[in-house]
């Protein structure tokens, strides 16, 4: 897993919600090959792996919170978005950014429901 860039708390637990900070397409410290397509698909594999150390999964997100650095490449994101959550379709909102950190294209934080048992 990999290790946060700053000082902040990758995923949490609160209550009900499990939250996972905004997850960059990054894998062993580097960002991932294929652009914004790589990089969303490694996010979406960094937010599974936040929320299976919650015991949760990507049909449990209910909110996303996107970034892009270039919101002509929403089309290319979406693509790997799909793909990446396959039928699940939590809300989500998608912001255009100036930048985000190591120089990412893509960040996707998520909200989960998951009921304490």
């Amino acid at each position: 897993m990999n290790a946060p860039l700053g000082p902040y708390t990758p995923v949490v637990r609160a209550g009900d919600w499990i939250i996972v900070s905004g997850q960059l397409g990054m894998k062993d410290g580097a960002l991932a090959e294929g652009g914004v397509a790589g990089q969303t698909a490694q996010a979406v594999e960094n937010l599974k792996e936040r929320l299976a150390s919650m015991d949760a999964t990507l049909a449990d997100v209910a909110k996303t919170l996107c970034f892009l650095t270039d919101m002509d490449t929403f089309a290319i994101f979406n693509e790997a978005y799909v793909a990446g959550f396959g039928d699940s379709r939590p809300a989500r909102s998608t912001i255009g950014v100036a930048a985000l950190p190591a120089g990412g294209s893509v960040e996707i934080e998520a909200w989960a429901f998951k009921p304490l048992a």
